[in-house]
């Protein structure tokens, strides 16, 4: 793959990625048949990221608790690179804030 080096989409995307917490792991020729899986650490955590049986590339932090399940990971692919984004806020479900507010005039 080349880039041109004056390609300004292609900058701002890597600038945004590395700010974010996104890490770059493989390029997706890595791994380019469904089943194939590659293993990573990534800050002394194991990813596994798998390309599954509908194509797509997915990506699992690995427990190492007994009978845990592999937690799912942020993956993305650009460029055809592919992106992890371990930062836990990410992963959490948020539940909205509800405001109950009382008009003045009420």
């Amino acid at each position: 793959m080349t880039v041109p080096p004056d390609d300004r989409v292609f900058r701002r995307e890597m600038a945004t990625a590395y700010r974010s917490g996104w890490h770059f792991i493989d390029l997706v020729t890595a791994i380019p048949h469904r089943g194939d899986s590659l293993m990573v650490t990534l800050f002394g955590e194991p990813i596994v990221v798998v390309r599954e049986e509908d194509e797509d590339v997915r990506a699992y932090r690995c427990l190492r608790r007994p009978r845990g399940a592999p937690q799912p990971v942020r993956c993305a692919i650009r460029y055809d690179m592919i992106f992890v984004n371990l930062d836990q806020r990410d992963h959490q479900l948020v539940e909205p804030k509800t405001t109950i507010a009382t008009p003045r005039s009420a």
